[in-house]
């Protein structure tokens, strides 16, 4: 019952991440570095910073936490996730939710998944390590073929289909950025291993098991935000567009304002539930370190469906879409794969 409990607070949580993309959709008159800034301070700051003041006991601070070991190698995994988190937006922008998503998360899910399990020393070819390899080859597989379903769909579109699902489709830069995206991303899996004695101070000064996993989250995501903060500032001042945080009607800016905090707080919702749900995986150390790809696999689920509902595969054939579903159908078996052992 605790695995269905843990699984069901991830598989919230990455709903939450699925949909981020959406609201943003709504922001008016600001240029992707505007907007992408905005809602990072919500995503990488506000939100984490919020969710590591409810996890903390009174007796502990911040500087208590950054004297921890592994803390300053939390903020370095997190401005390199930073370059992924950069690429990944971009990923979006050139191949859609869907597909964009498919490859810059499948990458992540191996990378993030199957490096923290080999510097612990697991050895992947016998036993538990073993399981964990199967599991993560199983959810490539899937994104594959939804990869795969990616390209037939670009094959059977003209420009003008291919303009209106997705504005700058872009399918050899975007499968580049997405595949960069994925490999940079993974540092954020990394940082969050560098960061477990954080998490363990946390909870050895008494903070609910449930939330002692949160302060750790802030310390990579500020690392993100450095990197991201520097380049989005960068594209202002060269494309001549940092007057647009101020420069629009009031409405315009509280709109804005609203659906990049909307964005930034689903967006932070998927390692809110990972850290949550992980505490109910306990008794399954397989799953709880196949976890990181149980998100992956879920992000890509999640986006795929919002990317039905957002018509980007709209006039596909009949092998396209069965193609879609038959990846969609593998990835919801991997995520229960581990469970069975």
């Amino acid at each position: 019952m605790d695995i269905l409990i843990g699984l069901l607070i991830i598989a919230v949580g990455s709903f939450g991440q699925s949909s981020s993309y959406v609201p943003i959709k709504k922001v008016k008159e600001w240029s992707w570095e505007s907007f992408w800034l905005v809602q990072g301070i919500f995503a990488w700051l506000i939100f984490p910073l919020a969710g590591m003041l409810a996890a903390l006991p009174h007796d502990v601070g911040i500087g208590t936490l950054l004297q921890c070991d592994g803390a300053g190698m939390a903020v370095i995994y997190g401005m390199l996730w930073g370059v992924g988190g950069l690429t990944f937006g971009l990923s979006m922008r050139y191949l859609g939710v869907a597909l964009g998503q498919s490859v810059s998360l499948g990458t992540c899910s191996a990378f993030g998944t199957l490096i923290p399990a080999l510097m612990a020393g697991t050895d992947l070819l016998h036993g538990d390590g073993l399981i964990l390899l199967i599991g993560v080859m199983i959810t490539l597989a899937g994104i594959a073929v939804i990869g795969y379903a990616g390209t037939l769909r670009a094959r059977n579109m003209d420009e003008a289909e291919k303009r209106a699902a997705i504005r700058d489709f872009a399918l050899t830069k975007g499968l580049a950025v997405a595949l960069l995206s994925g490999v940079m991303s993974a540092c954020f899996a990394l940082g969050l291993d560098a960061a477990s004695t954080v998490k363990a101070t946390v909870a050895a000064h008494g903070a609910q098991p449930l939330l002692a996993g949160l302060p750790s989250i802030l310390l990579v995501t500020t690392g993100g935000f450095i990197t991201n903060a520097v380049y989005c500032i960068y594209q202002n001042i060269k494309n001549k567009t940092g007057k647009e945080y101020f420069g629009v009607k009031p409405s315009v800016w509280g709109n804005n304002l609203l659906f990049c905090a909307l964005a930034g707080g689903l967006w932070y919702s998927q390692f809110f539930g990972l850290e949550t749900g992980k505490i109910y995986l306990g008794d399954s150390p397989v799953l709880l370190a196949f976890s990181w790809s149980i998100l992956m696999s879920l992000n890509v689920l999640f986006s795929n469906l919002w990317g039905v509902v957002l018509k980007e595969w709209k006039g596909c054939n009949r092998r396209t879409i069965a193609t879609l579903a038959v990846g969609l159908a593998i990835l919801i078996a991997s995520i229960f794969f581990p469970s069975i052992f």
